[in-house]
């Protein structure tokens, strides 16, 4: 096995709510002492890169220690013989309200993705809310990615809110829930946050319930579903509650959000992530790096829906001007939450085009979409200090990815076999928090059968009530 280098130097903090501490609510997983052994570790840390059969304790939810013949009484052990042990996955940007509706969308194109949304978001109740989110995150970890960004922009009611933050206590994945605003909301109507504050209050307040796993953020619609003036209206708010936020930048002409404009205003920064943005200009993205404001780019989605120009063009754009690029789903209708396909999706774009400004540009690599796809995406959440990387007392959320399997074996550069070869089928392990959510390939955190049904029966209904009739 050949090894390569790791990720950037760690920067950030993490949210308050990072460092409070509450038992979840599913119940039989708990926090053990593991010895993780003799597995090819990506570190994804600069510092220490790819580590050929090498050990790394866990204790009490941390990674203790990283080395050689590590000794560790007590400590239950997992042989990671002829596996890849790496951080898990860290999806940036993923609406998992609707992630019951990944087959929405008619099979001739004609019923795309936004002409699905607007038929069936009126249509879900909390307990689709529920149904969906705990779905799209048993997948998630099934598929190795540990934190994730629940952009949750249809928040139909309290009701909904809770339904969404009750599956999320079940799922044990580390998370922000960005709380925000009903699908089509009028573009000329300010969004009050109303149930915000009991939200804080209930949820995340003295006595929160996710043991520090998730955090709250907010999004906002920005001036691509809104107009300027109520999107301004929308920053004092959302700068006055010292919450971490969001936006979405136009895919669609014309580009209607100034960077420039909101470094001025005082928006930008490692707090404010903006998704998409592929018609961003020069001075938009040098706006952003500036002022370290991260980007999520959802691979799939820049290149499906995005009329604004070139995804590929834009890449290395963002590449240029030094921006922290984090990758994600975007919605399960336009590609699935699978951080794999996303690593190898943007290695296989990342070429430089002859005749055009990436010419001379160096290719995207494989260590390159790997910390996209972890460091970075921890970093653009506030996280950076907390995963994305095997790093001696950073949390313990950690994957093993089994190499003697027929897509992966056998194996020459370890870095390249997890982004050309890997899929959620060679994932054998998943830790979050020191707690072991998938053991020898099967999911232990999660009733399959019961997730699956429930959202079969939510999925049926949406559709049966917009007019369309499932192919099943």
């Amino acid at each position: 096995m050949v090894a390569a280098t790791g990720a950037p130097a760690l920067v950030g903090s993490a949210p308050a709510s990072a460092r409070t501490a509450r038992a979840p609510g599913s119940p039989g997983i708990r926090r053990g002492s593991y010895l993780i052994r003799n597995g090819a570790v990506i570190t994804v840390d600069r510092a220490k890169g790819v580590l050929p059969r090498t050990d790394v304790l866990v204790r009490g939810g941390v990674i203790e220690k990283i080395g050689r013949g590590l000794s560790a009484p007590g400590a239950e052990t997992i042989d990671a013989t002829d596996m890849i042990v790496m951080p898990g996955f860290v999806n940036s940007h993923y609406h998992m309200w609707s992630a019951i509706g990944r087959s929405f969308t008619a099979s001739d194109g004609g019923f795309s993705y936004y002409p699905a949304k607007n038929a069936t978001s009126i249509l879900y109740t909390p307990d689709d809310f529920h149904n969906s989110v705990l779905l799209g995150c048993a997948e998630l970890a099934n598929g190795g990615t540990t934190t994730v960004h629940n952009w949750s922009h249809n928040t139909r009611s309290p009701a909904h809110a809770d339904a969404e933050l009750r599956a999320h206590q079940r799922s044990l994945l580390r998370a922000r829930y960005a709380y925000g605003h009903i699908d089509k909301m009028p573009a000329d109507e300010v969004n009050r946050y109303d149930d915000l504050a009991r939200i804080r209050r209930e949820w995340f307040g003295e006595r929160p319930h996710f043991d520090g796993l998730v955090h709250l953020g907010l999004n906002l619609r920005g001036p691509q579903q809104s107009t300027d003036a109520v999107f301004h209206e929308e920053m004092k708010f959302a700068k006055a509650s010292g919450l971490p936020v969001a936006i979405h930048a136009p895919q669609e002409a014309p580009n209607n959000v100034d960077a420039v404009d909101y470094e001025r205003r005082g928006y930008l920064g490692p707090d404010f992530m903006i998704a998409h943005y592929v018609p961003a200009t020069a001075a938009d993205l040098a706006a952003m790096a500036r002022t370290k404001t991260p980007l999520s780019f959802a691979t799939h989605s820049e290149l499906r829906l995005s009329s604004t120009g070139d995804a590929r063009a834009a890449l290395f754009a963002m590449r240029e001007a030094g921006l922290t690029l984090s990758l994600s789903s975007d919605a399960t209708s336009i590609a699935p939450p699978d951080m794999f396909e996303m690593m190898r999706f943007t290695w296989n774009l990342g070429v430089p085009w002859t005749g055009t400004p990436s010419e001379k540009a160096k290719a995207v690599g494989v260590q390159e979409v790997i910390e996209m796809a972890t460091i970075n995406g921890a970093m653009a959440m506030g996280l950076g200090d907390v995963t994305g990387s095997i790093t001696e007392g950073k949390r313990a959320d950690i994957i093993l990815v089994r190499t003697r399997d027929l897509n992966m074996w056998p194996i020459g550069n370890i870095e390249t076999a997890i982004v050309q070869g890997g899929s959620a089928s060679n994932v054998d392990t998943v830790l979050v928090d020191g707690r072991i959510l998938k053991r020898n390939g099967r999911l232990l955190a999660y009733d399959v059968p019961d997730i699956l049904r429930r959202a079969h029966r939510s999925a049926t209904r949406i559709r049966n009530m917009a007019g369309k009739t499932l192919a099943f």
